[in-house]
């Protein structure tokens, strides 16, 4: 009977020893980037369970609050479980001879690491993500537990100032919510410029009324004066009856929010808040590095696993003390050097956002010598 040609098969794109190291590694990498989680919200409940029950909290809604403890604390532990499935899924391999036998085959050890740097490729990007969720599961998890108050605010009688996109600045004796709109009294709006291309701005108005008509929606202003401020002695005034403000695009509630605290931020919002400041002449130093973190340290799993890689297979004989005693001491090093990092950067020793990456340029330049370093 003549044979049927089935036409070329189909080969996968992964080697078997590919999809043996892809599950190694994923079985320990799941393992502590849960249990270390796990681990760390069975002590904080142990040591808070009697202020949690003081405050009158059901324990259904303290379980609940657990579920947004996750992506924080997660995405913290993330390069260490990345370290630890390394080190092991390497380790494994060294101890087994199956190293031996992949570069007696010629597979270069290279070769045989490299799913494991696509897997921490993938965790990195896991972790960047969860970095910026972490700010609103957080805050989420504060309302669950009575430690932060949602204030819903109708009217706010006290002078207050907010900070604006575009460099605008606005001063606001009063704001209050109307059945059709709202209404500002004593506003004044500034913007600061750099000269007859961009002059600053300053606009002050008695009154703002905010219409919610979907045609008209926005604010306008009644009874003012509209300043361009050129430059020393040159300025040019207009007084209005009325003025649509297309600068203030901001709503009502938006002026009315309780303002965040930069660790409720995500990375954009935090970017923003920094700028704002900087144009109020602040020290943002700490800011920027807390910002500048939020991409060091996800990228850090990719680093670590660098790191840990060649790291594995130095006493390739050696057992499972030896894995867990590498991934604790550079876990250590590591998060010393990303709390110095900040401090340094804080200060102003070093600029804040290469501060927050030193800690990654130093175990990658390790990494890169170890890698050199090691027999192919």
């Amino acid at each position: 009977m003549a044979g049927v040609d089935r036409g070329p098969v189909a080969q996968s794109p992964l080697s078997t020893l590919d999809r043996y190291l892809l599950r190694e590694w994923t079985k320990v990498f799941l393992l502590a980037a849960l249990g270390f989680p796990f681990l760390v919200m069975v002590i904080d409940l142990t040591d808070k369970l009697s202020t949690y029950l003081g405050r009158g909290i059901p324990k259904t809604r303290l379980a609940y609050s657990y579920v947004f403890f996750l992506p924080e604390t997660i995405s913290l532990v993330l390069p260490v479980a990345v370290l630890f499935a390394v080190v092991f899924t390497v380790g494994a391999l060294g101890r087994h001879s199956e190293l031996v036998a992949a570069k007696a085959s010629g597979i270069s050890f290279h070769r045989v690491v490299r799913p494991l740097l696509v897997a921490s490729l993938a965790a990195a990007l896991l972790d960047l993500g969860l970095t910026e969720l972490a700010p609103v599961t957080s805050a989420r998890r504060a309302e669950l537990l009575g430690e932060k108050t949602v204030r819903q605010v109708a009217s706010r009688f006290n002078p207050f100032v907010y900070r604006a996109d575009s460099g605008w600045v606005y001063s606001i004796r009063s704001l209050e919510l109307r059945s059709n709109g709202a209404e500002m009294r004593d506003v004044i709006l500034e913007r600061g410029g750099t000269g007859e291309d961009y002059p600053t701005i300053v606009v002050a108005a008695q009154r703002a009324a905010y219409d919610t008509t979907p045609a008209k929606r926005g604010w306008t202003l009644n009874k003012g004066a509209l300043r361009y401020l050129v430059g020393p002695g040159r300025e040019t005034t207009f007084v209005f009856d009325t003025l649509r403000a297309t600068a203030l695009r901001e709503t009502p509630a938006d002026l009315l929010a309780e303002p965040k605290a930069p660790d409720e931020m995500r990375y954009a919002e935090l970017g923003r808040y920094v700028d704002a400041l900087s144009r109020s002449g602040s020290d943002t130093k700490k800011l920027q590095v807390e910002r500048a973190l939020k991409l060091s340290v996800p990228f850090a799993c990719i680093i670590i696993a660098l790191f840990g890689a060649p790291l594995a297979i130095s006493t390739p004989r050696s057992g499972t003390a030896w894995g867990v005693a590498v991934c604790l001491a550079t876990t250590f090093v590591d998060l010393l050097m990303f709390q110095l990092s900040k401090a340094v950067g804080a200060g102003g020793a070093l600029p804040p956002g290469f501060a927050a990456w030193v800690p990654n340029v130093i175990f990658g330049a390790a990494g890169v010598w170890l890698w050199r370093k090691a027999r192919t």
